[in-house]
């Protein structure tokens, strides 16, 4: 018996909305993870700790993914060999401008400004399409736009925002291409452990050649092997944060339109910052590290009520998925 497709959209949102909370915990540990590493080797650059954070948990989830979707090798299908690369590829360059970001502004505001492909979405629908998309979600978006511009302090005068901003903003760029490379009508019938598995494993050899390329010697990057805080605070992101997000995403996202899904996802950010209040404290005393908790402050609470606002307002009248 099938399952009826207003049943399927909720269990849909409900999958969603668990990889969002798993990717909201991603901040906090991203940001212990990168101070971990400083405190380790000192004369770290940027690129290399953003990248030394990235590829243990790709080729640790790759490998995992490489034993679970064993059985499908022998028929994985050219679709699902190309949607997983484009997925790792995408997924790869967003998350080396976001995790470099991170060190240079706050984990909430980090995960806020991520979601600004929400406002994207809708304009590259409306080009493709040749036609406006609804009033509703114009609405929508510009709330997700004005929260952004709170949570990032921009200074309309100066037209400025700082480098972890600009990152983190271009980082959405790729986000939103991959929401849409997950839309595909294509790629409808893919099964989400092959499709998995490449994904990572592309994302796992571009973070390991990144960090062989930027490391200040090869043996630097088995210095945070030593480091049991490390070792755990990549544990969790590759656990929760990779294996478990990333499948939930791929099994459920394209039940939904790339715009829903881009303001769904805006509940990571609100996840995020409700972490941020007291995981930095607890992950410090574990690591001995100087990372206090954030405050909840007015623009935290304006930006992050707008974007939550603005998912609930989508919620009330979501946009048709397209016919598969």
């Amino acid at each position: 018996m099938t399952t009826p497709p207003r049943t399927e959209h909720q269990r849909a949102l409900l999958g969603l909305l668990l990889a969002n909370l798993a990717w909201g915990l991603s901040f906090p540990l991203l940001k212990s993870l990168a101070l971990t590493h400083a405190q380790l080797l000192p004369g770290s650059g940027n690129w290399f700790i953003t990248a030394l954070s990235l590829a243990p948990r790709f080729v640790l989830s790759a490998a995992v993914m490489l034993v679970l979707a064993r059985a499908h090798w022998h028929n994985a299908t050219r679709l699902e060999w190309r949607q997983g690369l484009l997925l790792g590829v995408s997924n790869a360059l967003g998350m080396v401008l976001q995790v470099d970001g991170l060190q240079f502004t706050s984990a909430s505001v980090s995960a806020f400004l991520t979601q600004f492909y929400a406002i994207m979405i809708p304009v590259v629908v409306a080009l493709r399409a040749r036609r406006s998309p609804p009033a509703l979600v114009w609405v929508c978006a510009g709330l997700v736009l004005a929260g952004v511009a709170i949570l990032g302090r921009f200074d309309f005068r100066t037209l400025h925002l700082g480098r972890g901003e600009i990152e983190t903003l271009l980082s959405s760029v790729f986000f939103m291409w991959q929401i849409f490379v997950l839309e595909d009508k294509r790629c409808g019938a893919n099964r989400a452990l092959p499709v998995s598995a490449v994904m990572f494993a592309t994302e796992g050899v571009i973070f390991t050649v990144m960090a062989l390329g930027t490391a200040p010697s090869p043996a630097d990057c088995l210095v945070p092997f030593t480091s049991a805080p490390w070792l755990g605070f990549t544990g969790l992101l590759t656990l929760i944060c990779t294996l478990a997000a990333f499948l939930l995403m791929i099994r459920w996202q394209p039940k939904i339109t790339a715009t829903e899904a881009g303001l769904i996802y805006c509940f990571e950010p609100v996840f995020a910052s409700v972490m941020a209040l007291f995981l930095p404290a607890l992950f410090s005393r574990w690591a001995g590290l100087d990372y206090p908790n954030e405050l909840m402050t007015w623009q935290l609470v304006a930006g992050g009520g707008l974007i939550t606002f603005a998912n609930v307002l989508l919620q009330s009248r979501p946009p048709k998925p397209a016919v598969r």
